[in-house]
């Protein structure tokens, strides 16, 4: 993996899981309004690194441990996982000993797929994203609602460094089709599985808040895929800022 980070280490920290055809880099527009009073880390997952190979969900945790545990970080206060970065943050919360204190989903991706449909939608994802990379992000359109010149520099990056096989080996052990890890009551009062009302991962919110009944579970309404997030880093970080301070959203003006 690769590790960014921004603010002063000292501070409470903020580890983000980006979504799928992104770098860790493309949380930086909300770590940007948060490294005042957070220490943001923004992992890029090895998929998505040149030179490196994917091995396991379970490899990809240890990595982000060890860097947690290298820099003396003992407590995470926020996790943030965007979309498939869903997957690799339960994976995080339920098999990592590192306590987190509050955690927001932005569009999780919660699907729960069997192996052989996995293994056919990897070359129809390969091509997507690595279409980014040839087009320069002329593509991006087709693929997402938006092809907002803020976000394409992430895809573009990634899809250059995107190999089949890493591909291949992600979506073996991601989305599974399995029940979803338990989380501990109090846990789940301090998070927040958030979809937009017109997203297509809206589908997976019934089944989610049926598994974490003591969990919070806000819709953006008229919104898209992470299309708050992307579109206002400002707003999305003081909405950040406000259920870290409150375990509550703001009043969001949308």
């Amino acid at each position: 993996m690769v590790f960014k980070t921004i603010g002063n280490k000292s501070n409470p920290v903020i580890l983000f899981f980006h979504a799928m055809g992104v770098i860790g880099e493309s949380s930086m527009p909300v770590a940007e309004k948060m490294k005042e009073k957070y220490y943001c880390i923004m992992p890029t997952s090895t998929v998505y690194c040149p030179g490196q190979r994917y091995q396991s969900k379970r490899d990809e945790i240890q990595q982000i441990v060890r860097f947690l545990e290298n820099h003396g970080i003992k407590e995470i206060e926020l996790a943030v996982a965007s979309s498939i970065g869903a997957d690799l943050a339960m994976a995080f919360l339920t098999d990592a000993k590192i306590p987190v204190k509050h955690v927001f989903f932005d569009g999780g991706q919660f699907a729960q797929i069997g192996k052989a449909t996995r293994r056919i939608m990897v070359p129809f994802l390969y091509i997507a994203m690595k279409s980014l990379y040839w087009s320069k992000g002329k593509t991006l359109k087709r693929i997402m609602w938006c092809d907002d010149d803020k976000i394409k520099p992430y895809f573009i990056e990634a899809g250059k460094n995107l190999t089949y096989g890493n591909l291949r080996r992600q979506l073996a052990d991601s989305l599974e089709d399995k029940a979803f890890p338990e989380l501990s009551e109090e846990l789940q009062k301090h998070t927040f599985w958030e979809f937009g009302s017109i997203e297509e991962h809206f589908k997976y919110r019934n089944a989610v808040m049926q598994t974490y009944i003591h969990g919070n579970f806000p819709v953006f309404e008229r919104f898209n895929h992470m299309q708050y997030q992307i579109q206002n880093p400002e707003g999305f970080a003081r909405m950040l800022k406000k259920i870290i301070e409150t375990d509550r959203l703001p009043e969001l003006v949308f």
